[in-house]
């Protein structure tokens, strides 16, 4: 993006500061956050994927295939289990690891994210509303639904008033005014067409996968908490800008997928792999969040609530706990779930609750995170000799 356009600052044209993670050559996993200074600013998540990381992700989920020719070497040893054996065992279990459910939940909600863009931009209608005088319409072939001037919105979207309007998070919105129904209704909304594409595409290949492997229920759960949870944490820190995008949603979800790893360990193959995978793309994406103007703190909100979700929502039974049914009576059953699974799902809870409780209160008290972590300024950005980083 041209240094000239994101250094224009002024009361018509405001530009939008880019929390842009580009598509990497091996894993990538990109995240943006876009804002620009009040009247009014515009904050952005996304999250795209590149191919070589959908085919990275599809491996690191394959891998949570169970080893059913090994030993239970964490059970202390016992027959060998086969997969034959294991698919022979009656299914009165309401979760079988062979069973896949139909995804239907993520496709809805990348239709609802489609038809809110697609009525921002009749709201927004360019032609008539554009104040740009030094500049046109973009696509006005498209009558009402052309886009806002690219020094304005460089993403083909709306303008950041229209998006304010359809429910945008903005800090003072949500205190002042208490509309806090905007926590929610800001991750249903994009600033862009670029920005909308890439945020459905990396719900596609992420969610589809989670949502055939634990159902919908779990995963919408993990996905609306996660960008709820991403949205308190910025307004906790990010007072002049507004924001929308899902990708405190979608990072949510890569927090889940480390944490069942974790919770999950003994019926994981290739466990190394799959772990260092996933750390990677976290890593780099939360890193890329702290370069200048982008703002990070959704992407840490939503990948933490949905990393303890992921504790509490994603558990599976210790291996061989279904084969154990078929024993003569009075032999010794292992437990369902091992004692450190439930340990970490207790944990999490208490966490989760304790955490989103704090940081609601401090919110609607009007306190910012700032007061409590005056260091945190350098998650979302860290001054450098080539930038330097905007207040807030």
């Amino acid at each position: 993006m041209p240094s000239s356009w994101l250094e224009t600052r002024n009361q018509t044209s405001l530009p939008l500061l880019v929390d842009a993670h580009h598509p990497l050559t091996f894993l990538s996993l990109s995240s943006f956050r876009f804002k620009r200074s009040l009247p009014p600013t515009l904050c952005v998540e996304t999250l795209r994927l590149g191919n070589s990381t959908r085919h990275t992700l599809s491996q690191v989920l394959e891998t949570k295939t169970m080893s059913y020719a090994s030993r239970d070497l964490e059970s202390g040893g016992g027959a060998s289990k086969n997969a034959t054996t294991y698919s022979a065992a009656p299914t009165s279990y309401v979760y079988d690891p062979e069973v896949h459910w139909t995804s239907w939940l993520v496709p809805l909600f990348v239709a609802v994210n489609v038809v809110v863009f697609v009525v921002a931009m009749y709201v927004n209608d360019c032609p008539r509303n554009n104040v740009s005088f030094d500049a046109d319409c973009v696509a006005t072939f498209l009558g009402r639904f052309s886009f806002q001037p690219l020094r304005e919105n460089p993403l083909f979207g709306p303008s950041s008033s229209t998006l304010t309007k359809m429910g945008a998070l903005r800090w003072d919105d949500v205190v002042n005014q208490h509309e806090g129904w905007r926590l929610v209704t800001c991750i249903w909304l994009h600033a862009g067409i670029v920005h909308l594409a890439a945020n459905m595409l990396s719900l596609v290949f992420i969610g589809i996968r989670l949502e055939q492997q634990f159902g919908f229920v779990r995963i919408g759960i993990i996905y609306l908490l996660s960008g709820f949870g991403g949205s308190v944490l910025s307004s906790l820190f990010i007072r002049n800008n507004i924001s929308v995008g899902a990708s405190g949603a979608l990072f949510g979800l890569l927090g889940a997928m480390l944490s069942e790893l974790v919770t999950n360990w003994s019926i994981y193959t290739n466990k190394a792999a799959a772990l260092f995978t996933l750390l990677f793309i976290i890593v780099i994406n939360l890193a890329i969040g702290m370069l200048p103007h982008v703002d990070n703190f959704a992407h840490i909100g939503g990948f933490l609530t949905g990393f303890l979700l992921g504790f509490v929502l994603l558990l599976r039974p210790q291996f061989g706990w279904l084969e154990q049914r078929r024993l003569p009576v009075g032999v010794h059953l292992k437990s369902k779930y091992k004692a450190y699974q439930c340990v970490l799902w207790i944990v999490s809870l208490i966490l989760l609750i304790v955490g989103l409780t704090i940081a609601l209160v401090m919110l609607f008290r009007g306190e910012s995170g700032y007061d409590h972590c005056h260091w945190c300024h350098y998650l979302t950005c860290v001054p450098t000799s080539k930038w330097k980083c905007n207040d807030p």
